[in-house]
């Protein structure tokens, strides 16, 4: 992939902060020299005639001939589909399994053969311009850790007009609009409006894994395979999915308007976009926590949770890592998952005399959670919090309060900032816990140079902060107390409750103030007519 120095290291990356890709200086096309080997994977079911006028697109590409393979997969078509007479030299077509079916298993066998430095996904039913897969290639050249989403058209087709020897044609000329009629064609609209927000997905943040539509986007093959495959439990969604879990792994994602196509008739989203999206809302949410606008349920538990929380055990009191964990499990922020990291192997229980164990400590916590599932057990902290979007890292015997984990994640989000520390204390040293952000430790893991400290990395990439612990709500475990069944947990609840007591405050001394001066009202009136005797004698 990516080539040697002459003394034989590889060259430094560029250094892409947030997703601002402007960092990188394309070459014209035609201009350049390639060096990179491309995989371009085709999944296709049916339609004969639409993947016929693929390929000869494919073939007159303006890419080198030696550096293109093209992998189609038949995903079970009946009759089996065939490679026409017009395709790319170096062109195989496989088939899946049987009980292997769908759009997930199709690209994946594809991609388990595919040798190129760089995955190209197409559909079969796409008319690329000549110089597309090249447009691709020249930000690959820039940087390992791109995803490249080109420009997609749709357009009105006919089975039969234009034919493959027509398309092969006019590709080769540079004159594919002329197939075509472009004034009817439409863009992929909710991509054009995301770049226009984001001044072409540089300002996206993290949202920009969401430009990765498998008709029409290109992957670093290195990259793809450390968050891949496809997940095979999507029917649909499943690009958007892997686009999420490539953003953890440290990819920035390009949109390339000079890299275009023509998707031949209509997307699904076109023809049923609101049954589309009843379908998503149902089944993707689960893989992707930052889609925080879908998982608004406060109690509710996700396959893939927001948040992983890291507490180091070993030598920590039993009360205090309690103390620790009890906090973030009562936390406002739900979606968490703990991971209690210590030496676990060597704790054995004896069954005759337990209270003498020299692990007695570390047993307890095991049998304390052994039946919480947002509580897991690892010898060692994990290489990653993957595909959770942050990692709350936290010494045993410091309690965050209800809003603490939620308070310093918006603060991550809300500017961006790759590593939040916060400061609990200081002694001889500074006592602190820290929040990372997934993806901002994957890509500073993949530009930082040899020696260079990975938080450094991570500040240049993405940003660092400090937090006071107290302010945000941090106690030691003797100042803090212990989570109670039955207290308002929800903060939204809180305010309401606040908001309603403090009306009924009002309507209390409004209502006594109404009182007083009735009671003033009837004395005056008593007083004029003969007294409380009097008045008493005529009421009755």
């Amino acid at each position: 992939m990516t080539q040697p120095t002459e003394h034989g290291a590889p060259p430094a990356q560029p250094r892409i902060r947030h997703n601002d890709y402007g960092v990188l200086r394309p070459p014209a096309p035609g201009a350049w020299q390639p060096r990179l080997s491309v995989s371009v994977v085709i999944a296709a079911y049916g339609h004969q005639d639409k993947l016929d006028l693929t390929l000869a697109a494919l073939a007159a590409q303006s890419y080198p001939r030696h550096l293109m393979e093209v992998v189609v997969v038949d995903d079970g078509t009946v009759p089996a589909l065939r490679l026409p007479e017009i395709v790319p030299d170096n062109t195989r077509l496989i088939t899946t399994e049987p009980g292997s079916r769908g759009r997930s298993d199709a690209r994946n066998a594809g991609l388990a053969i595919a040798g190129g430095d760089v995955v190209h996904w197409l559909d079969a039913d796409m008319v690329t311009f000549h110089d597309e897969v090249e447009a691709h290639m020249r930000w690959h050249h820039l940087a390992g850790y791109l995803v490249v989403m080109g420009y997609v058209r749709y357009v009105d087709h006919r089975p039969g007009t234009p034919v493959p020897a027509d398309v092969h044609a006019a590709v080769s000329a540079g004159a594919t609009e002329k197939l075509f009629d472009e004034a009817a064609s439409e863009p992929h609209s909710w991509i054009v409006d995301l770049a226009e927000r984001t001044d072409g997905l540089r300002t996206a943040g993290d949202s920009a894994y969401r430009v990765h539509v498998t008709n029409a986007a290109s992957v670093n093959a290195r990259l793809l395979r450390e968050a891949g495959p496809l997940d095979t439990g999507l029917v649909l969604g499943e690009d958007t999915e892997l686009g999420y879990r490539l953003a953890q792994a440290g990819a920035a994602f390009v949109l390339a308007p000079e890299a275009r196509s023509r998707h031949l008739g209509t997307s699904m989203m076109m023809r049923d976009g609101e049954q589309v999206r009843r379908y998503n809302q149902v089944f993707v949410p689960d893989h992707i926590p930052h889609m925080r606008w879908l998982r608004t349920h406060p109690r509710r538990q996700w396959l893939v949770p927001y948040a992983e929380v890291v507490v180091e055990v070993e030598g920590a009191p039993y009360e205090d890592t309690r103390a620790t964990v009890d906090g973030f499990l009562a936390s406002s922020l739900n979606d968490i998952q703990i991971t209690l990291v210590g030496p676990w192997g060597s704790v054995e229980e004896d069954r005759r005399n337990p209270l003498d164990n020299p692990r007695l400590d570390l047993l307890l916590l095991r049998g304390l959670y052994r039946g919480d599932p947002r509580v897991r057990y690892a010898e060692r902290v994990p290489a990653t919090a993957a595909p959770s979007s942050f990692r709350m890292r936290c010494p045993a015997g410091w309690v965050p309060g209800q809003e603490t984990l939620r308070r310093v994640v918006e603060q991550a989000v809300e500017h961006g900032h790759g590593l939040v520390n916060i400061a609990l204390d200081e002694t001889d040293e500074v006592i602190t816990a820290r929040l990372e952000h997934t993806g901002a430790f994957a890509r500073a893991s993949l530009v930082r140079a040899e020696d260079e400290p990975l938080d450094a990395a991570v500040h240049d990439v993405y940003g660092t902060h400090w937090l006071d612990g107290r302010t945000m709500g941090f106690l030691p475990a003797a100042e803090a107390e212990p989570p109670r069944r039955g207290k308002s947990e929800d903060p939204a609840l809180k305010r309401e409750v606040a908001k309603l007591r403090a009306e009924n405050a009002l309507l209390a001394e409004r209502l006594a103030a109404l009182d007083g001066e009735a009671s003033a009202r009837d004395q005056a009136t008593a007083s004029r007519q003969g007294g409380p005797k009097a008045l008493l004698r005529r009421l009755r």
